[in-house]
C-alpha cells in the first residue's frame, strides 16, 4: 500500500503522518509530498527517515492513496492528475466538497455510498464533521427539521501562523498576524471571507455540506462561526428541532451507543465536553443535553472535537481505512 501525504510538512499533514502510525495503517511505502521549498526535508515515520518529494515525482510513483492537505488550488490542479493514474485521492480542502460528482464523506455517517469508481473523495469542513457525527443518529430516530449552531473554533483551524500570532500576543512579542485583530483575550465572529448574504464562507460551508453529507436537503440550518483563543479543538452549541418528540434519557443512550461519539453529560460531577480534554483524541464529545423549554420537539446540546484530528486528519484516514477494508482501492 503506497501512500502519498500531500502537504506533509503542514499542521494537518504532520497530524496525518502521526495518525497513520498510531492506527497502524498498512503503509508499505510512504511518499511525503510538499511544495518546492520543502523538497529534501526529512520526515520521520515508523522509525524511518523519508525525504520530502515534489508533486510530479509522487505522481510518477503511482501511489494507491493520496491524502491531500495542501490547499484548494493545489487540489484543483493536482488531484485529477493523481486520479487519472488510478490513485484514490482523499482531499482535505474545500475544492471538491460541493462538486456534484464527488462524494463528501464522514465514515460514521455515509461511507456506504463509496465505490471503486470514486477517485477523488472530499473530506468535509472540520466544524461540519463533528456536528454531523452527532446529527446522524438523531436524524435517523427523530427526523431533524432545523438546526441553529454557534461555533467556538480553535486558532489551529487557521494554521501555524494563527497559533504563532496568539502565542506571540501572550508573550507580548510583535510578529506576523493571521487575523485582522488581536485573537488572545478576544473572540472574532469572522471565519473565512464574508459573502453577499452577510454570512461567512465557513458558515455557509456548514449549511451546504450538512445537507450533502446527510443526504437530505429538507434540513434547515443557520450558523454563526466564531474564532476563539484556544488550541484543543472546536466547540459547538446546537439547537435542534425535530419532527418527532424525544425522551432525554433515550437521546443520551442513543448517542452513547453511536460510533465515534463519547457522551460526557454528568452535571452532578461537572462533567461536560471541553476542548482541553478533547485535544489529541479522535472521538466527538457531546454533553449539556437538555430540552429547549421554549419550543416543542427541540433539543440543546454541546459538541467538542479536536479539529486537527477528527475534524481533518483522522476523518481522512478513516475514509482510507474504509476503502481498504472494503476492497475499494
Amino acid at each position: 500500500m503506497r501512500i502519498a501525504v500531500v502537504g506533509a510538512t503542514g499542521l494537518v499533514g504532520t497530524k496525518m503522518l502521526e495518525i497513520l502510525e498510531e492506527r497502524n495503517f498498512p503503509v508499505t511505502e510512504l511518499l511525503p509530498v510538499a511544495s518546492e521549498k520543502s523538497i529534501g526535508q526529512s520526515i520521520y515515520f515508523k522509525n524511518n527517515t523519508y525525504k520530502v518529494i515534489g508533486m510530479q515525482e509522487a505522481i510518477n510513483l503511482k501511489p494507491d492513496i493520496a491524502l491531500f492537505s495542501a490547499g484548494g488550488n493545489t487540489s484543483l490542479e493536482w488531484a485529477p492528475k493523481f486520479a487519472e493514474l488510478g490513485t484514490t485521492v482523499i482531499d482535505n480542502s474545500s475544492a471538491w466538497r460541493m462538486d456534484d460528482n464527488k462524494k463528501l464523506i464522514v465514515p460514521e455517517v455515509n461511507a456506504n455510498v463509496l465505490t471503486k469508481k470514486d477517485k477523488i473523495i472530499a473530506n468535509p469542513n472540520c466544524s461540519t464533521i463533528q456536528m454531523v457525527v452527532v446529527l446522524k443518529p438523531l436524524h435517523s430516530k427523530y427526523k431533524i427539521k432545523r438546526i441553529v449552531v454557534s461555533t467556538y473554533q480553535s486558532v489551529t483551524g487557521t494554521g501555524k501562523k494563527a497559533v504563532d500570532q496568539m502565542m506571540n500576543e501572550r508573550a507580548n512579542i510583535e510578529g506576523e498576524k493571521a487575523y485582522p485583530y488581536t485573537i488572545d483575550m478576544n473572540l472574532l465572529p469572522h471565519i473565512d471571507v464574508f459573502m453577499d448574504n452577510g454570512y461567512t464562507k465557513e458558515e455557509m460551508k456548514m449549511v451546504n455540506e450538512t445537507k450533502k453529507i446527510m443526504g437530505d436537503n429538507s434540513i434547515q440550518l443557520t450558523a454563526t462561526a466564531v474564532r476563539v483563543p484556544v488550541m484543543g479543538g472546536h466547540s459547538e452549541s446546537l439547537n435542534i428541532e425535530f419532527e418527532n418528540d424525544f425522551d432525554i434519557e433515550e437521546v443520551k443512550t442513543l448517542l452513547a451507543n453511536s460510533d465515534g461519539i463519547i457522551l460526557q453529560d454528568d452535571l452532578k460531577n461537572l462533567i461536560y465536553p471541553m476542548p482541553l480534554n478533547a485535544h489529541n483524541k479522535d472521538a466527538v464529545f457531546v454533553g449539556r443535553i437538555r430540552r429547549d423549554e421554549t419550543q416543542v420537539n427541540t433539543l440543546n446540546c454541546w459538541i467538542v472535537a479536536d479539529n486537527l484530528r477528527k475534524g481533518a486528519a483522522t476523518n481522512a484516514i478513516q475514509i482510507a481505512e474504509y476503502l481498504v477494508e472494503n476492497n475499494l482501492v
